[in-house]
């Protein structure tokens, strides 16, 4: 929907103001700014025009306008100027950085928890894989009499195995083909692929050593889920009982109780896959109790196929613009610290 020049400017400032202030803003706030060359009659024209488009709403009758999801929208696609940290904000960010840890569950812990201090809202850090993992390699190894280890290699490098006991007397022979079977015909394709008819065919290669085939794809597919969560660190949660939007305590129990990880970990299906940043803005979000609160998350890649994402979740009134830019000043950082470094100028691949 296109808003008139006058319109936008008028909504921009009672954006900026709610955000600062956590009070609805009137005609004769937004009359005052020095930028600001309409009458109040004018102001107080426009502002109900934008309260019947569905951009503002009005909490309380004679009260001022508060801006409504739809106004937090278009405020920051269309009217949102870029945030410029401070050289305080920068050296803090980056001391912050410098703290690279052994583990990356570690670090990514940490993160959380300095982007919940920097914010002073609920944070969270994660990873998520950007594909499929899949089978790699089979190998079935006899063991002791009676048993034999199932070793499965996955395409993010992992290794896992298992001994499994034989309900059923197979050889070695037996053992081998169905390695080779299990190599020919499992790997390189995800879990939701092992279907039943896939399996039937398996099995019917396998010979002897047919009624292993359930067990080992029940461990695998188990290997392959394990593989795909996401590892999620969520933190300052009791961060929003501190603004003014959270003081009812049903109202903050209801939110705290929805923000969990499980929450949390559904976020990447409503991403935006081409986007590095995004906001979900009240109704966006993935949960119905989320409804009347924000989302800012941004992305960076770690290598090896996967991908970390930091955000934080507070009130609709919240300083998008600043938010964006400490967030993105952070994925920039963590992506150098984990991506891939880049090969010598003198060692280039050639294309």
């Amino acid at each position: 929907m296109e808003l008139s020049e006058r319109k936008q400017k008028i909504l921009k400032a009672i954006v900026d103001l709610y955000i600062r202030t956590a009070e609805p803003v009137g005609s004769k706030t937004i009359a005052q700014l020095p930028d600001m060359d309409f009458s109040s009659a004018t102001i107080r024209n426009e502002m109900a025009e934008l309260t019947n488009l569905g951009f503002l709403e009005q909490p309380h009758t004679s009260a001022g306008r508060i801006p409504s999801p739809t106004g937090y929208r278009f405020y920051i696609d269309r009217l949102m100027q870029d945030y410029r940290l401070s050289v305080d904000e920068t050296q803090s960010i980056n001391q912050a950085m410098e703290l690279r840890m052994q583990e990356f569950d570690r670090v990514m812990s940490k993160v959380g928890k300095l982007v919940s201090q920097l914010t002073d809202l609920p944070a969270y850090a994660m990873t998520a894989r950007t594909g499929n993992v899949t089978v790699r390699r089979f190998e079935v190894l006899p063991a002791d009499r009676g048993s034999f280890i199932l070793v499965v290699m996955t395409s993010d490098e992992t290794v896992k195995n298992k001994l499994i006991k034989l309900p059923l007397h197979v050889t070695e022979t037996d053992l081998k083909l169905l390695s080779a079977v299990l190599n020919a015909s499992l790997t390189e394709i995800p879990a939701e692929q092992f279907t039943p008819e896939l399996l039937d065919r398996v099995s019917r290669s396998a010979g002897a050593a047919a009624g292993l085939i359930p067990i080992i794809v029940d461990y695998a597919v188990h290997v392959l889920e394990e593989c795909g969560k996401s590892q999620v660190y969520l933190t300052g949660q009791n961060r929003l009982l501190g603004h003014p939007e959270y003081q009812d305590l049903g109202r903050a129990r209801e939110i705290l109780g929805a923000l969990d990880e499980d929450t949390i970990s559904n976020l990447p299906a409503k991403l935006d896959p081409n986007s590095s940043m995004q906001i979900l803005v009240g109704p966006e979000n993935v949960a119905q109790e989320l409804k009347d609160t924000s989302v800012v998350v941004t992305r960076f890649d770690i290598g090896d196929g996967m991908q970390g994402m930091i955000g934080v979740v507070g009130p609709q009134r919240m300083d998008y613009a600043q938010i964006t830019a400490r967030l993105s000043y952070f994925a920039e950082g963590l992506g150098r610290m984990f991506g891939k470094p880049e090969l010598p100028s003198g060692n280039k691949e050639e294309t």
